[in-house]
């Protein structure tokens, strides 16, 4: 088992990455050029004799549009830090969605070093230690590398908006946090700086927040961002959202994925009675609900490729009609730097959920941005506030990057193609996984936050296309086999270096080279 991991990575290396290393210089000079131009923003405080605005009395050290698991938990974090903080939520009821409810271990060490991970409490969490892979009537399971952790450190599984309801909780019991019910409008600028947000209050009171940093957090619908970032939204599928209940997942305290024609199907625990399945529908549209095509698709597409003893409970839930769907969006963090603003969470860069990498990537980039903010004392000097947050996007790199650029992979991978080569490499993919040892423990490590190391993503996800090409040509590479195999190597590098290229290069692989101002918290 050794000696083929390491002739893999020897061949794997040997052979692509000389071609990687010019295209990581070429392609990554470019994104440098690109992320180092400053847009002005161009939204405005409308004018008018009929609008009178009030200003906020309060003087906030940081303004926070948006109050998810993003926006409460850095709330939270800057407000510990004695920042006086101003949230600001359209909604502050319990939200109900279908996604962002499975934590990766990664995600939670990153939860405990914020100091919130009691808002798991109360809530019927679930630990999760791995995933369980289908395909094709085989499994195998994929166990977290949890050995050099305490017990209580696992994924966590829960209903999204019990979680979002806690940490709102935890902020607002901060004395220097103030949790607003309403909806940001537009972003208030002078002479190219942002100043504060104009909201509108519940009450529909128009107002205008100010502060020195203004954060903006407020999910993957945003209408703020168009301003900070360049919005180059990628919609490759909708989830299609059920609850089972009355029945067990084949390997308890794992998140399930079968691998189903024509794209995956996600199963994890999300309280002790029910079960969260998502089925993944390639592209922008999904039967229609009203007429019953959806029913008849879930129950005779979908139902027959579930484990046989989760079969009769998806019907139950088909029957049942609690059927919601949401887009799959994936976007970039392409930001336009903006003295005085920020992006975070799903505003800023999100990713194909199937890996459920989104709160952990969110949670990274708080801790980073602590981080870089603790030693600044006066967020009012502007020019040393730029500074730090310009290397923000550096930072953030090695964990942001690294998932997002296995969601996306991996989505292609795991989504079935009449194509022989994409079938290969389908097939490939789930042997690789199932040969155990690091080649189920690197590829996790990866997916759960707990290696986020961009080049080791790279060497695996080329050892698998080496895997599946040395399947091919053995015992009898014959012409057929060897078309295909070059079809792969080739269809491999198709996958995985635009989605590097969209990260950027330099960024991943190069961090060293990017410019950063940086300077470690002085050693109390």
């Amino acid at each position: 088992m050794e000696f083929l991991s390491a002739a893999l990575l020897g061949l794997l290396l040997a052979s692509i990455l000389p071609l990687f290393f010019f295209f990581s210089f070429r392609d990554g000079i470019k994104h440098d050029g690109d992320n180092n131009t400053t847009t002005v923003i161009d939204s405005k405080i409308p004018s008018g004799n009929d609008v009178r605005h009030a200003e906020s009395s309060d003087d906030f050290d940081v303004i926070v549009v948006g109050a998810g698991v993003a926006g409460a938990a850095l709330a939270y974090t800057l407000a510990k830090d004695g920042r006086k903080v101003h949230v600001i939520e359209r909604d502050l009821s319990e939200p109900e969605r279908i996604v962002g409810e499975l934590l990766q271990p990664g995600g939670y060490l990153k939860l405990i070093e914020l100091g919130l991970e009691d808002s798991l409490k109360g809530i019927d969490a679930q630990q999760v230690f791995g995933y369980a892979l289908f395909k094709d009537g085989n499994h195998t399971r994929l166990a977290y590398p949890l050995d050099k952790f305490d017990s209580n450190i696992s994924g966590r599984s829960f209903h999204n908006g019990r979680f979002i309801q806690r940490l709102r909780q935890k902020a607002a019991a901060l004395s220097n946090v103030k949790l607003e019910q309403g909806t940001v409008t537009s972003i208030v600028e002078e002479d190219g700086n942002v100043k504060g947000v104009q909201y509108k209050t519940k009450n529909g009171q128009e107002l205008t927040s100010y502060a020195p940093l203004t954060i903006v957090c407020d999910g993957g619908f945003s209408n703020l961002r168009r301003n900070l970032c360049k919005p180059q939204i990628d919609i490759p599928s909708c989830f299609v959202g059920l609850v089972l209940e009355n029945c067990k997942l084949p390997l308890e305290n794992h998140g399930h994925v079968v691998l189903a024609d024509p794209s995956p199907i996600l199963l994890y625990r999300i309280s002790s009675t029910e079960i969260r399945c998502l089925v993944d529908i390639p592209g922008q549209k999904v039967p229609s609900v009203a007429n019953g095509d959806m029913a008849r698709y879930l129950k005779t597409v979908v139902a027959p490729q579930l484990p046989p003893e989760l079969q009769t409970a998806f019907i139950a839930s088909v029957e049942n009609g609690n059927i919601k769907s949401t887009t799959n969006r994936s976007m970039p963090a392409a930001p336009h730097p903006t003295p005085g603003a920020l992006l975070l969470g799903d505003a800023f860069n999100m990713r194909h959920p199937l890996t459920g990498g989104g709160m952990t990537v969110a949670l990274a980039d708080i801790v980073v941005l602590r981080d870089l903010l603790r030693p600044l004392s006066n967020l009012n000097d502007a020019d040393a506030l730029c500074n730090y947050l310009e290397s923000f996007y550096t930072l953030r790199k090695p964990v942001a990057s690294t998932i997002n650029t296995l969601a996306g992979a991996l989505y292609q991978v795991f989504c079935a193609s009449p194509d022989p080569a994409r079938k290969e490499m389908r097939e490939a993919c789930f042997d690789y996984l199932s040969l155990g040892g690091v080649f189920s423990s690197g590829p996790v490590s990866l997916l759960s936050g707990l290696n986020p190391r961009p080049l080791s993503l790279f060497c695996h996800f080329f050892a698998v296309a080496i895997y599946g090409v040395t399947r091919l040509l053995i015992p009898f590479p014959s012409p057929k086999r060897i078309w295909i195999g070059v079809r792969l190597i080739t269809g491999a590098a198709g996958i995985i270096f635009p989605i590097i290229k969209a990260e950027g290069v330099r960024q991943m692989f190069f961090p060293a080279t990017m410019p950063a101002y940086y300077r470690a918290p002085p050693m109390q």
